[in-house]
């Protein structure tokens, strides 16, 4: 009698086990999801960053130099330099 339970005992733990593997937290398709997610996270911290380096690049150009300064205070303000006249066009 003995026996004959061991090896039922043996088949239900690798039935236990390899349902685990397919359905459980660690599962294939859960850890391949994973994957997907973190290349995309990577992929959008990749861009994050080109943003943060642009803008810090900005923000060492309007420490370091005055011409950025006039530029924005041109273009934004709509300021000009004495006996400069400024024209607008309209598109």
């Amino acid at each position: 009698m003995g026996t004959r339970f061991v090896p039922a005992i043996l088949i239900t733990l690798l039935v236990v086990l390899h349902a685990q593997l397919w359905f459980g937290r660690g599962s294939v398709p859960n850890v391949n999801r994973m994957v997907l997610e973190l290349e995309a996270q990577k992929q959008k911290n990749a861009q994050a960053q080109l943003v943060n380096d642009r803008l810090v690049a900005d923000v060492q150009d309007l420490r370091e130099g005055l011409e950025m300064v006039e530029e924005k205070a041109r273009l934004e303000l709509g300021m000009v330099k004495p006996n400069e006249i400024y024209v607008q066009i309209a598109k």
